[in-house]
């Protein structure tokens, strides 16, 4: 495949995660819901990450600031706060007591409110990854 096969494959694979958030968070699974807008970022960056290098395959990271890092994007300060805060939602191989107190913090409200910024960021991202052409 080739740079923009495996940028379309990154791009769905983000689309079908967003749906996943959507429903998530309906059926009130708010760490979850959460969870799967790390992956939706995580593919968003990785699209722009074969963007921006010379290989097509990113390495098999989740962390979402090393991925920013091997980008050409320019976040804003508060895109790259952000950044780090939906970076803390990758709950795999977390500890149970990281995951118990996720469950306690990711109530509706805060769930919301995160998302809302999720799909801003997701938003300005697949924006970004269009106007490089």
């Amino acid at each position: 495949m080739g740079k923009r096969e495996i940028i379309a494959h990154w791009l769905t694979m983000a689309g079908r995660d967003w749906k996943s958030v959507e429903a998530l968070f309906k059926a009130g699974q708010f760490i979850h819901a959460l969870f799967f807008s790390h992956l939706v970022i995580e593919k968003l960056l990785k699209a722009h990450w074969t963007r921006d290098n010379i290989e097509n395959e990113p390495l098999r990271v989740h962390d979402l600031e090393f991925l920013y890092n091997q980008t050409e994007l320019k976040l804003s300060a508060e895109q790259t706060d952000f950044l780090r805060i939906v970076n803390s939602w990758n709950l795999e191989g977390r500890y149970q007591d990281y995951k118990d107190k996720f469950y306690k913090i990711a109530t509706k409200d805060y769930t919301e409110q995160k998302i809302k910024q999720v799909d801003e960021l997701r938003v300005w991202l697949q924006s970004a990854l269009q106007s490089k052409g």
